[in-house]
């Protein structure tokens, strides 16, 4: 006996078989009890959604002998000719093949003669919009007032080329695509029918590639027997799709995260290696962050359908922590580089370049949380403020300059702790400040997101092969700096400067370095480069500087509305 493919065997033959359009069959049911037929129907949406099976299960149950509930029986002659496309009165028309005016006006004469065998004469058109403008001008009128015994019904995937003078003789159904469940509850009854072993995984994988479409799922699953036999891996269903690739997206999201660079261009040298197709796992790799941005954003697991179980598990455990700031500015970069990946010609280095500039993105932290940081910072100052007003332990134009660590520093007793402010106009602090200017130079050379963070920040002094760097208590960016990463370049860049090996020491001071002390006494009156020099230290100011690529701070005003140097 011929061998009849799973998408022919398994098309369903009564409106209680199909699957994923509830909503319509339910309308053209209660149409069947109620007798209100319509003398043209329209039936759109995506591939293998079942818009032609749907017009020919309504042509039997309105031809059908024994009709029953708005169901046909499937049994008798009529039902029987037209399951197996042989019923002279139910015409399926490939309106591709059959498109201009002449074959239009053929079928106009045909409409004038009654059924032979039949109640009514009914014409499928598949894919309607593939009809030239004159067809669908000559149809029109015919749509409009055919004969009683006429009924018209449509199939197409691209609702929009239809003429809206043809929709508005048609009672119009609009077929969704089915949901990946859907599908694989489908699957799983024809693998039990046929005896076929498959995992449940296996049924969702080729569920999840049929996007929305059942026919092409039945398709999929006959490629696999036929690959696989009766006995079916996940393997070998990933080998038939070519959807290995999405082993790498959770690993390479991972790495973007952490921020590790090198581990993005190892895993795509792995993959390549492995013969993964690179647009394809960009493709995989954007769809999978999206995937992340919706676990991060909601706890409805139907939202992330199109993933494996396995697959959700690694996108909920890699949400875990993750911010919603840092996701959308990695897929803002990823997405923008789509073009680029489309018209690169050498799409692994495009990759590569992508993967680089998105893993090198800082964290973004969000401007509740930094506004938080920054009222705590000054509750800190305040009390610590008022604490030292109380004690009265430290003079007006002091500056006590401690290390920072987990517990309270010992008091000043070593050259390293006993770092001043450096004057400019000191004598011997010259070649000191020529260093320091080189080094703010070359750190900007060097990283410029680094050198900005240092914007607020002072030379105390140099001792011996230590550059001591000065930075107000509580510096907004100060656990930045002290990273091991950021201190080694900072000591590469004044090794360079000072032409030997230096240390780099980041020091807390308390107050304001200089002369005017925590009241601000000393001089009556600072300089307007003095008073600028304080606002561009203050962590707000650092924090909105950071945040905007490009902005200074072109004039300072006092609370008073007079600029530096025009009053008290």
């Amino acid at each position: 006996m011929e061998y009849t493919v799973l998408a022919r065997s398994c098309r369903p033959q009564v409106f209680g078989e199909v699957v994923g359009q509830d909503h319509v069959v339910r309308t053209l049911r209660n149409a069947v009890r109620s007798n209100r037929i319509a003398h043209a129907y329209l039936f759109s949406g995506p591939r293998g959604t079942g818009k032609t099976t749907i017009a020919r299960i309504m042509a039997k149950v309105l031809n059908c002998d024994r009709p029953a509930d708005g169901e046909p029986c499937d049994r008798c002659t009529v039902c029987r000719e037209i399951r197996d496309g042989i019923s002279i009165d139910v015409r399926e028309i490939d309106g591709a093949s059959n498109r201009g005016i002449d074959e239009i006006r053929e079928l106009k004469e045909n409409v004038r003669f009654a059924p032979v065998a039949s109640k009514y004469k009914i014409y499928i058109i598949d894919e309607v919009h593939m009809l030239t403008k004159e067809a669908f001008n000559a149809l029109l009128k015919t749509l409009e007032e055919p004969p009683p015994h006429v009924i018209f019904m449509f199939a197409t995937t691209e609702i929009h080329k239809v003429p809206p003078t043809i929709l508005s003789r048609c009672q119009h159904f609009d077929l969704t695509r089915i949901s990946v469940g859907q599908i694989v509850e489908s699957l799983a009854a024809i693998a039990k029918r046929e005896n076929i072993t498959i995992s449940p995984r296996g049924l969702g994988l080729i569920a999840r590639s049929s996007d929305g479409s059942l026919r092409d799922a039945q398709s999929l699953l006959d490629q696999a027997i036929a690959y696989a036999g009766t006995t079916i891996a996940d393997g070998d269903i990933e080998n038939i799709l070519g959807i290995t690739d999405r082993r790498y997206a959770t690993r390479v999201i991972q790495a973007l995260l952490d921020g590790g660079a090198s581990d993005c261009l190892e895993i795509v040298d792995e993959m390549y290696g492995a013969g993964e197709d690179i647009s394809r796992f960009y493709l995989t790799l954007v769809r999978f962050m999206m995937g992340l941005l919706t676990a991060v954003i909601s706890n409805n697991d139907e939202l992330l359908s199109d993933f494996s179980e396995d697959e959700r598990e690694d996108l909920r455990r890699l949400a875990s922590g993750t911010r919603v700031e840092t996701l959308k500015r990695l897929l803002e970069v990823m997405l923008a580089g789509e073009e680029g990946m489309r018209r690169a010609s050498d799409q692994r280095i495009m990759l590569e370049y992508l993967l680089v500039k998105t893993a090198s993105i800082e964290p973004v932290i969000p401007v509740d949380e930094m506004i938080a940081r920054l009222e705590n910072l000054e509750r800190r100052l305040g009390a610590a403020v008022h604490g030292r007003s109380a004690a009265g332990t430290e003079s007006s134009g002091e500056s006590a300059v401690k290390s920072r660590g987990i517990e309270e520093p010992a008091p000043a007793s070593g050259p390293e702790d006993s770092w001043e402010p450096l004057v400019p106009s000191g004598e011997g602090h010259a070649e000191v400040g020529d260093t320091w200017s080189r080094f703010m130079e070359g750190l900007k050379r060097a990283d410029h997101i680094l050198a900005s963070k240092l914007t607020g920040a002072v030379c105390l002094g140099m001792e011996g092969d230590i550059l001591a760097v000065g930075v107000p208590r509580g510096y907004v960016f100060l656990d930045r700096l002290c990273e091991p990463k950021a201190l080694a370049l900072m000591e590469r860049v004044a090794s360079e400067c000072a032409g030997r090996e230096m240390k780099v020491k980041i020091r807390e001071t308390d107050g304001r370095n200089g002369e005017n002390g925590e009241a601000g006494e000393g001089k009556e009156r600072r300089s307007p480069e003095e008073i600028k020099s304080e606002a561009l230290r203050h962590p707000g100011v650092q924090k909105v500087i950071d945040l905007f690529e490009g902005a200074e701070v072109r004039d300072v005003r006092l609370k008073n509305g007079g600029k530096p140097g025009e009053g008290g």
